[in-house]
């Protein structure tokens, strides 16, 4: 009895030892300032989340977030079109 207890342990041991760790995720700003990075994490979490991992895919989602808000002068900042009037703003005054 103690035979076969001793080597259901260290089977389970070499069972859980043979796992490994886990893959280091890459951090948030290191794939914020790697856009084609990324890019590539965008799409394998796209096509198998579970395989790349919940956590990993968080962080894209993370720093696609942080790059498309990110404090950066708008495009559209120095647009030579004019936005519309209010609808309740009186008309312009002519200039003759």
């Amino acid at each position: 009895m103690n035979r076969v207890l001793f080597v259901m342990t260290m089977a389970s041991t070499l069972l859980l030892a043979a796992c490994g760790k886990p893959a280091a995720i890459e951090s948030v700003e290191s794939l914020v300032a790697n856009p084609e990075r990324l890019k590539e994490l965008r799409a394998q979490c796209r096509a198998d989340r579970a395989k790349v991992g919940e956590a990993q895919c968080n962080a894209v989602g993370e720093a696609t977030r942080q790059r498309f808000l990110r404090p950066t002068p708008s495009p559209y900042a120095n647009d030579p079109v004019q936005a519309p009037l209010p609808p309740s703003a009186p008309p312009p005054a002519a200039k003759d």
